[in-house]
């Protein structure tokens, strides 16, 4: 089997097309199920229809068709998949092709990032994108960062590569209906770096773990409770990682990890955090989880640092 990572795309036998959630898989791959041939479907791919499904509703469909497949991620068996697609792939479809593909990928190359180190996730990936349809960059291991700033750097520059408009971040947050404020969001988010507009086309620019990078998998732990805490960052090496993980000095806490993209990248390394959330007990120790459900509710990370320094508390 070929290896497999986050944010790469699986094909079953049936022409599932899924996405893969997880970097380890110890007994078929974890992954959501986004799109399904049906004739009544709105997508198009080589002559066929497909629908896709958000979220909620994918489980919805497995449980009444795959039902053995559901566990907390849809976990498809490694005998009936036919196609690996990774992200990279989608690169050398549409470079060259899709002019904001091709511009992006430029700026990221000049940067010094190797194309094998680029790739694209989401509907692009298996070719089922409609006009509508946002680009999801993926950056691998450190390249990463230097991603973002060649991106800061390109919307600095007046080109095709320009920031988000306020419109656009009123759309993001009432998709992600975060529990800050949309002043707070925005300040957290405008400092990350990571989404754009290209050609007037919003995108994202996703961390996927560099293969070393992949070492060993978040271990389920037991829910004790809520809690709230403040603390330092100590490490925030991950934090735009799925799920993010923030190592923070805390008495009780060993670190914070976020399954909701909102809370990516929200604090850097040496910032005061106030967070909330679910409190695991792995073994010794205790971590706090956010985004314990796909729009959670009570739970957040805040940095106090760059809320304070913006005036904002």
């Amino acid at each position: 089997m070929t290896k497999i990572r986050l944010r790469d795309f699986i094909v079953t036998k049936d022409d599932w097309i899924f996405a893969v959630s997880d970097y380890f898989h110890p007994h078929g791959i974890r992954s959501t199920l986004r799109y399904v041939p049906d004739e009544n479907g709105e997508r198009e791919l080589d002559g066929k229809r497909y629908k896709k499904y958000d979220f909620d509703v994918s489980f919805d469909f497995m449980r009444q068709n795959r039902p053995e497949w559901v566990e907390d991620v849809h976990v498809v068996p490694e005998d009936q998949i036919k196609k690996v697609l990774p992200p990279t792939s989608a690169i050398e479809k549409w470079y060259g092709v899709d002019s904001r593909v091709t511009v992006v990928v430029d700026t990221l190359e000049k940067a010094g990032i190797p194309r094998n180190m680029i790739g694209i996730t989401g509907s692009l990936l298996p070719g089922l994108q409609n006009e509508g349809s946002d680009i999801d960059f993926v950056v691998y291991g450190e390249q990463w960062f230097i991603a973002r700033d060649a991106i800061a750097k390109a919307k600095s520059e007046g080109g095709p590569i320009e920031d988000i408009d306020e419109n656009m971040w009123k759309r993001i947050y009432n998709k992600r209906i975060p529990e800050i404020s949309f002043e707070e969001f925005i300040t957290h988010e405008k400092r990350k770096g990571n989404r754009g507009m290209v050609e007037g086309t919003y995108f994202d620019l996703l961390f996927v773990r560099d293969w070393e990078q992949i070492k060993e998998p978040t271990q389920r732990g037991e829910d004790i409770g809520t809690l709230k805490i403040e603390a330092k960052v100590t490490n925030a090496d991950l934090a735009y990682d799925a799920p993010s993980v923030y190592k923070v000095d805390h008495d009780e806490i060993d670190h914070v990890l976020s399954y909701t993209h909102t809370y990516a990248g929200q604090a850097l390394a040496g910032e005061t955090i106030e967070a909330q959330g679910v409190v695991e007990q792995i073994g010794d120790i205790k971590r706090l989880v956010v985004g314990t459900s796909r729009e959670p509710k009570g739970e957040w990370i805040r940095s106090l640092t760059l809320l304070e320094k913006e005036g904002l508390i």
